[in-house]
């Protein structure tokens, strides 16, 4: 009996220290993918993600941070067929991190929208209906789960940023939605340090939130 206590304290200390090994590597990693507008340097950082999610295979955010890179990877790819690739992987390794939780979270319904959202813009004309109302479903099952989550508000502040005015989008219509973001993030900012917790967005959101107020001066 003392020998199982000491089996399963022993493996409860391993597991332990693996997860909290994997956060500095994690978060140095990301920070250097996510940083950069470098393409090259962006795919580097991208497989160093893809590495870490193969050595701590068990960790939901290793698979999240993955898929959120190769989504990025195709916005910025020109190649319509490795955009796909990129998201084919996208929706992989999302999947991976849900069987990890065992669950969908708001954060893995707000990736969701995102991979959605890329696959439309790989042909927006021909994709709108179907990828744009997954964009919306999994925006909204986010905001079931968490409403003060930012990066949801901050992904429909894009989305309308980059919409035509005449389909209801533009920088004032999407204003709104970044001021409410900016408001979550500072308040996420104030008590979340983990990257193992989500928290990208807060950066990108000031930018477009000042591309919005330059329409003001014009």
């Amino acid at each position: 009996m003392k020998n199982t206590i000491i089996t399963a304290a022993l493996a409860i200390a391993a597991f332990t220290t693996q997860a909290q090994d994997m956060k500095p590597v994690l978060e140095k990693t990301f920070l250097a993918f996510d940083t950069t507008m470098d393409m090259n340097t962006k795919v580097e950082q991208a497989n160093k993600l893809s590495l870490i999610a193969k050595k701590w295979d068990n960790e939901w955010a290793s698979h999240y941070y993955v898929a959120y890179s190769k989504t990025q990877l195709s916005y910025m790819e020109k190649d319509n067929a490795k955009r796909e690739a990129y998201l084919d992987e996208a929706e992989k390794e999302k999947e991976d991190a849900v069987a990890i939780l065992k669950k969908e979270n708001d954060e893995t319904y707000v990736l969701a929208a995102m991979i959605a959202n890329a696959r439309m813009a790989i042909d927006p004309m021909n994709r709108w209906q179907k990828y744009g109302q997954l964009f919306s479903q999994n925006l909204e099952s986010a905001k079931e789960v968490n409403a003060e989550n930012p990066r949801m508000y901050y992904l429909t502040a894009v989305s309308k940023f980059f919409t035509p005015k005449q389909f209801g989008g533009g920088k004032k219509a999407a204003m709104p939605y970044f001021e409410k973001a900016q408001g979550l993030f500072e308040k996420e900012s104030a008590l979340n340090k983990d990257i193992t917790n989500p928290h990208w967005g807060k950066d990108k959101n000031a930018y477009f939130i000042e591309q919005c107020k330059k329409e003001d001066k014009e």
